[in-house]
């Protein structure tokens, strides 16, 4: 953790890698360091490896309540943004998905934002949007 949330560019991206696996394995271990992740990955020039990394661990984990508007502020960012890597996009989908079940009213904002971008995106963007619009009802 360290090494991932260290100031080592190279490093950084490498030990995302890393801590995506020990997510799939033993997610309890990355409990304690999700701010300082959603810190992370919210810093000016992070590599994507490190956005990428962190919200898809975070699709598939119980999220506290204590990151929720970080990471929902983030994640919306990611989203809204057609320059963010795909994957970054609809990780972030997901993971607001997560966070408009804690807070609902967070799911028209969600829907307008997957909604605009939809026309747009690619087919892995456009499946998991309509997935996820579905299962908000919209």
């Amino acid at each position: 953790m360290v090494v991932f949330l260290g100031d080592n560019y190279r490093l950084s991206q490498r030990a995302a890698w890393v801590i995506s696996t020990i997510a799939d394995k033993t997610p309890w271990l990355l409990e304690p360091w999700l701010p300082k992740m959603v810190s992370k990955m919210r810093e000016p020039g992070v590599h994507d490896a490190v956005k990428r990394n962190v919200v898809r661990v975070l699709q598939d984990m119980a999220i506290p309540g204590s990151i929720l508007d970080d990471l929902a502020d983030a994640c919306f960012g990611f989203l809204a943004d057609p320059q963010e890597a795909v994957a970054i996009r609809v990780f972030s989908m997901s993971v607001l998905e997560k966070i408009c079940q804690k807070i609902p009213e967070l799911k028209s904002e969600l829907r307008l934002l997957l909604e605009e971008h939809l026309p747009h995106g690619t087919a892995g963007f456009k499946n998991r949007a309509q997935k996820i619009l579905r299962r908000l009802g919209g």
